[in-house]
């Protein structure tokens, strides 16, 4: 095959034809098919080095990703499609696959976790040593706790905000709604540098109630609901690159230090 392309070349074509989707097989073959008119299935074999045993496989695996066709149905001549018009097809019908694919895995899934659901109802329903208190080290999940606790607060939110100050959208609309609904929100602020959008999102709160102080240093992330609810968020100590470690808890006597932790650190605030 080197006498058709140069090695480099061939190889190089060779593993990005692989990259698309085309096994080793299909690749060396179509490769070969480029530089002639047709060829037989077992000439193909001979200059691809196909084993003569795959080579029809690999021809209709070709034929029907749109990279060959047949020439001459009676002796089954096999020639290439041009690139610029099999590449292109062939990853359109891949994308419409997966698209079905995508399609059909979503409604089972919505399936399943319905089904689910009612399993981890039935599994939660007795409280075990350690229930009230929980570790979460997933960013995501962490974020997902704290909204379905923020949406469900019904007298008071208290939060200790340590920088990276990385507040979504989501749980901005939510501690507003909170506020505009009379639950009584107090945002405790560690002092640093703050650019414009969050010195203005800061603003947006105390325009809809929100009670807003800074501190010079705060001891951890909190968000405490109704005070027997909440996350602590603490920065692990080992590791190099700073990761924080959410605990998740539901107990009054965690809820009741952690108010006394925030109401003197309030009460040595700065008013924003």
């Amino acid at each position: 095959m080197a006498e058709e392309l140069a090695e480099l070349d061939f190889q190089r074509f060779w593993r990005r034809l692989q990259q698309l989707g085309l096994n080793a097989y299909e690749s060396r073959s179509y490769l070969v098919l480029l530089g002639h008119p047709r060829f037989k299935a077992l000439e193909l074999a001979a200059r691809a080095h196909v084993p003569r045993q795959k080579i029809y496989e690999v021809l209709d695996s070709l034929v029907e990703k749109g990279f060959a066709q047949v020439v001459q149905e009676r002796t089954k001549l096999f020639s290439a499609v041009e690139p610029n018009l099999a590449i292109p097809a062939y990853l359109s019908r891949r994308r419409q696959l997966i698209e079905h694919e995508f399609t059909d895995q979503s409604r089972v899934a919505a399936n399943v976790i319905d089904d689910l659901k009612g399993l981890y109802t039935e599994g939660q329903g007795g409280r075990g040593t350690l229930d009230f208190l929980r570790i979460v080290s997933e960013p995501a999940q962490t974020a997902a706790e704290y909204r379905g606790m923020l949406a469900h607060v019904k007298a008071e939110y208290l939060e200790f905000s340590r920088p990276p100050y990385a507040v979504d959208p989501l749980d901005e609309m939510l501690v507003k709604q909170a506020a505009l609904k009379g639950i009584s929100c107090r945002l405790l602020l560690e002092t640093g540098t703050l650019d414009e959008a969050h010195v203005q999102r800061l603003r947006d709160y105390a325009a809809a109630g929100v009670g807003i102080r800074s501190a010079e240093s705060l001891p951890l992330k909190l968000a405490l609901f109704d005070g027997t609810k909440g996350l602590i968020a603490l920065l692990d100590p080992v590791i190099s690159c700073p990761t924080w470690t959410s605990v998740v808890f539901d107990h009054q006597g965690m809820g009741e230090a952690m108010k006394g932790l925030f109401e003197d650190h309030w009460g040595r605030g700065t008013p924003f």
